[in-house]
Parts: C-alpha cells; sequence; structure tokens
C-alpha cells in the first residue's frame, strides 16, 4: 500500500511541476487570465463534486466566512497571480526552488500566530531553508542584494511565499470544519467572482487574448484539470496512507522535476547556484518538517 502511494506521490510532484512549466511555456497570456481560466475550469470540474457538499454544510461556512475568504485570497486567487506573473520575469526553476521555501515560512508564521513550539534544530532548518533561497535569487553571490534588486520575478515569488504561508496557517486553524471537496469548490468559485473584476479591467488594457490559440488551450485546460483537481485528489489519497509528515517532504522535490523539466522541455539553462541553491533550500525544509512532524 505505501509504494502505491509513494508512487501516486511521484505523479502529484510531476502535476505540480508542470503547472509551473505550463505556466512558464503560455506567460504570452497575462497572470489574471491564466488564473482565471484555470479555476473557472477547475470550478466547472469540482461543481458535480463538492456543491451539494458545501450547500448541506453552508452553516459552517457562514460561521467562518471570513476564515474562508482569507484562505480564498490567499492560498488561490493572490498565489496563483503572484507565481504566473514571476513566471513572466524569472526562470521556472527560480519559481519551483523559491516556492520550496513556504513550509519554513509557514513554521514562523505558526510560531507567532498559533504559538506553536519548534526547537533549536527547526530554527535552523528555517534559516537554512531561507539561506538557500537567498543564493539562488543572488545567482551565488549573496553579497550582490547589498547593492541591487534581485529579479522582479524572484520579488514576486516572496509575494506567493507569503500567500501561501498564511493560507497554510489558516488551513492548519479552519480546515477541519470542511469536507474536502466541498471547501475547494467554494474557494475556487470565489476566486473566480473575486478575479472577475480584474479580469475585466486587465482585457479592457490589453485586449481580449486569444486563449484557444496554438496550444493555449490545451496549457489552461491542464492547468484546470490536473494541478486543480486531479493532482489534489491524489495528494489526499496518498496523505490518508504515509500521513502529513512524509507527504510534504516528497513535495521537496519540487525542484528537481522542474528543472529537468524546464531544461529538456522549454530549453532554460540550469545553471549551478540555482542546484547548489535548490540542494540547501530541501535539505532546510526536510530538516524543519520532518523534526515538526
Amino acid at each position: 500500500m505505501q509504494i502505491k502511494a509513494y508512487i501516486i506521490l511521484f505523479f502529484v510532484i510531476v502535476v505540480y511541476s508542470g503547472n509551473i512549466l505550463v505556466g512558464k511555456a503560455i506567460n504570452e497570456l497575462l497572470p489574471v487570465t491564466i488564473a482565471f481560466c484555470r479555476f473557472f475550469i477547475a470550478f466547472i470540474i469540482l461543481t458535480p463534486l463538492g456543491a451539494l457538499q458545501a450547500y448541506n454544510n453552508r452553516h459552517v461556512y457562514l460561521k467562518h466566512k471570513m476564515a474562508l475568504l482569507v484562505m480564498t485570497l490567499s492560498g488561490v486567487t493572490l498565489f496563483s497571480i503572484f507565481i504566473y506573473s514571476a513566471l513572466r520575469f524569472t526562470s521556472s526553476s527560480n519559481v519551483a526552488i523559491l516556492e520550496t521555501v513556504i513550509p519554513a515560512l509557514t513554521v514562523i508564521l505558526s510560531v507567532c500566530f498559533l504559538k506553536e513550539y519548534i526547537s533549536k534544530i527547526q530554527w535552523l532548518g528555517v534559516i537554512i531553508s531561507i539561506f538557500g533561497a537567498v543564493w539562488v535569487v543572488s545567482e551565488g553571490k549573496p553579497g550582490i542584494l547589498f547593492n541591487s534588486l534581485p529579479n522582479i520575478g524572484d520579488l514576486l515569488m516572496v509575494g506567493a511565499i507569503f500567500s501561501w504561508a498564511v493560507y497554510s496557517v489558516f488551513v492548519k486553524r479552519y480546515i477541519h470544519h470542511f469536507k474536502l471537496f466541498g471547501v475547494v469548490w467554494f474557494m475556487t468559485g470565489t476566486s473566480v467572482l473575486l478575479l472577475l473584476p480584474a479580469l475585466v479591467i486587465e482585457w479592457s488594457v490589453f485586449g481580449i487574448p486569444d486563449i484557444f490559440g496554438a496550444n493555449k488551450f490545451i496549457g489552461l485546460l491542464y492547468l484546470g484539470v490536473f494541478p486543480s483537481v486531479i493532482a489534489l485528489l491524489l495528494y489526499s489519497r496518498a496523505v490518508s496512507v504515509l500521513g502529513a509528515g512524509k507527504a510534504s517532504v516528497m513535495l521537496n522535490l519540487l525542484p528537481v522535476f522542474t528543472m529537468v523539466g524546464a531544461y529538456f522541455l522549454l530549453g532554460e539553462a540550469v545553471s549551478f547556484a540555482q542546484i547548489i541553491g535548490s540542494v540547501i533550500v530541501i535539505f532546510g525544509v526536510s530538516m524543519t518538517v520532518k523534526l515538526k512532524n
């Protein structure tokens, strides 16, 4: 059973790395357009699975409406806009490596807001993770950050990291009140509504894009089906077998899969600094998460 769960996790990591690679491949489309189309497709697919769950538990949704709004804004709407915006300016590898820092920041926010205790070794893991991220952003020369700003895409990833960390803290506090399909359906649908005004503004300023041209529509379908629905279901299945600790540590392999895909599929160069930085980040995060669990 555990071997099957690890195979499932392997597939999940491939799908999540595909989210970054496809986002990079179709970045001729603007970030709000990509995010809106992704979640609109996912919302349609999730409706038969989650709508009834959400309706039957509507009193719970009303009771925790502010927490739901924060989770939707941070974990769905803003996180996606930051990711797809970052991919316009920085490499897929950098996005994947920096995304892996999220558990370390989540630990810090959990200490501050949930009063969780972490050991000195875990703090060391957090520091190592952050150093690895700095190493990647500075291309192996941390000192240059004192004299110049990093790539704008890497700065946008800071917003993505912070958004998901906030989402993770709220998930720890509130997600047990909700059933999986219902809450994901509700947050996806709410995000579609939140993104709609931004989409109108984006299209008014830059024009209506051809989302059906070339491979763009296939890419949007992938984003709406695989990372948003299938990977979610499979990851939940793997967690039920392996536990959250082992599953989250496995997800730290995301930069490895993304760098390989970026090199072979997108023709991106992978630098020695990125390889070293990813190793540092993975080591630090694994130390923090594994010890914590």
